[in-house]
């Protein structure tokens, strides 16, 4: 058996409507056991994950892109109030392709989710090689234009881009900086929270610093936090949640259920804090 409570599909825990959490991605075999019951079919991983979350990443849009037949069916299992935030595809992000039938082909992807009120914007998570330069700027703008009219939220994995004139110039092209957690090493980004547009956002990766380079044999994404770390971030997002419309935390530490269960104590912290 899961060690989560099976709740009915129109119960997903709610302790704040500001305050929305879920993890990036679901759709993990090896969530079976830590999370998912035993036994459960894959195609009903989304309709159990929505009965304790409200919120979810779709992060295998950024592998490839799929027909909107995928997202429309996605979204059938998902009950009223649902959000779902959806991640660019990496040629967009990690190879900066500009090739227009990519983009149109993405957009159409979206339409589903558009048309149940499910769909809650874009995610561009751009790896740690994508420095603070003139060209890499000149693709922000780009992305910018070529999704004029979605939300869009922007992931910096290199600490370059941290300079006095982001938040300004976020803030004027309607890009939303997306905070992030993940080890204390030279050139990444720490643990900086800002709002730039009506939402802020934050995912939550694990401080898995010996293994975020690729050295040794094990997945970056393994790290399950404590009560305490999370303690730091509560703080934070409650503070996120005074200034922003909607507030938005993800846990990306999937390996072996871990961000499930991360997930699920900040729920429960959070609902402490209400009492």
């Amino acid at each position: 058996m899961s060690l989560f409570d099976d709740l009915p599909l129109d119960q997903a825990p709610r302790f704040d409507d500001r305050i929305l959490i879920g993890t990036s991605g679901y759709s993990f075999a090896d969530w079976v056991g830590p999370f998912y019951p035993a036994r459960i079919r894959s195609s009903d991983f989304l309709s159990y994950y929505a009965r304790h979350f409200n919120a979810v990443e779709v992060n295998s849009t950024y592998y490839h892109v799929p027909s909107p037949r995928v997202l429309q069916l996605m979204e059938k299992k998902t009950p009223p109030g649902f959000h779902f935030v959806v991640k660019l595809n990496h040629a967009m992000t990690h190879e900066a392709s500009r090739e227009a039938g990519l983009y149109r082909e993405f957009l159409a992807v979206l339409e589903p989710l558009k048309a149940a009120g499910k769909y809650d914007g874009l995610l561009a998570q751009f790896p740690w090689g994508f420095r603070r330069t003139p060209e890499n700027a000149g693709h922000l703008e780009f992305l910018r234009e070529r999704f004029a009219v979605e939300p869009l939220f922007v992931e910096f994995r290199n600490a370059s881009w941290l300079t006095p004139e982001l938040e300004p110039w976020l803030r004027d092209r309607s890009l939303g900086y997306c905070s992030v957690d993940e080890p204390r090493l030279t050139g990444l980004v720490p643990p900086v929270t800002l709002v730039t547009t009506g939402d802020a956002y934050v995912r939550l990766h694990g401080r898995n610093a010996e293994n975020w380079w690729g050295r040794g044999s094990g997945d970056r994404y393994d790290y399950e936090y404590s009560r305490e770390e999370l303690e730091e971030w509560r703080r934070k997002v409650l503070e996120l949640a005074d200034k922003a419309r909607r507030t938005y935390l993800f846990f990306n530490n999937c390996h072996a259920g871990q961000a499930a269960r991360n997930a699920k104590l900040m729920q429960e912290m959070m609902r402490q804090q209400k009492m």
